[in-house]
């Protein structure tokens, strides 16, 4: 004796397909961590080449560590991370690092971008830029390509800014050699 379930029609009542402008998208770097409503390219002709700028370089992806956690260990990867809360180990990333306010990072830091609004103890090595927020603090070397500090932050720790790799360094002033 066989067993089958005969084919059954459609119900008319059922929802029909989602339009394609409803179907789910990349996240808006624009919005944290992908969360918010998708923001529609502006129509016209531009909308089409930055649709295919972004097709060729995919967007980088963040990682959080939320304010209520601590985490011991290494981070190591190529998407962007943001940690909220507590972490003791090194951090290397090909892309940025932020260290929210009341969040603490004890280790050393090799990023593209780092931005310390809350507290660094460790070395910042091979940064393109390293931005310290007023409320940012490092206790360590810095050595970036860039380096801005704003007004009330603090640091304690020797900075290397605006060298490129393998270029000599100028005699300082009243140096004598």
């Amino acid at each position: 004796m066989a067993i089958f379930n005969p084919p059954s029609n459609p119900k008319k009542d059922a929802a029909p397909a989602p339009p394609a402008s409803a179907l789910p998208r990349e996240p808006d770097p624009r919005t944290e961590i992908g969360f918010g409503p998708p923001v529609a390219a502006p129509p016209g002709p531009s909308a089409a080449p930055a649709a295919t700028a972004r097709a060729a370089e995919p967007a980088a992806k963040e990682s959080l560590i939320a304010a209520d956690l601590t985490i011991e260990g290494r981070i190591q990867g190529a998407g962007h991370v943001r940690i909220a809360g507590r972490f003791k180990g090194d951090i290397t990333v090909d892309g940025d690092l932020t260290i929210e306010v009341g969040a603490k990072v004890d280790g050393g830091v090799r990023a593209r971008r780092v931005t310390v609004a809350g507290e660094l103890e460790g070395n910042v090595e091979s940064a393109q830029r390293v931005e310290l927020l007023e409320t940012g603090v490092i206790a360590g070397d810095v050595k970036a390509g860039t380096v801005v500090v704003a007004s009330g932050a603090r640091m304690r720790g020797h900075v290397e800014f605006g060298w490129e790799d393998g270029a000599p360094a100028r005699p300082e002033h009243g140096s004598r050699e």
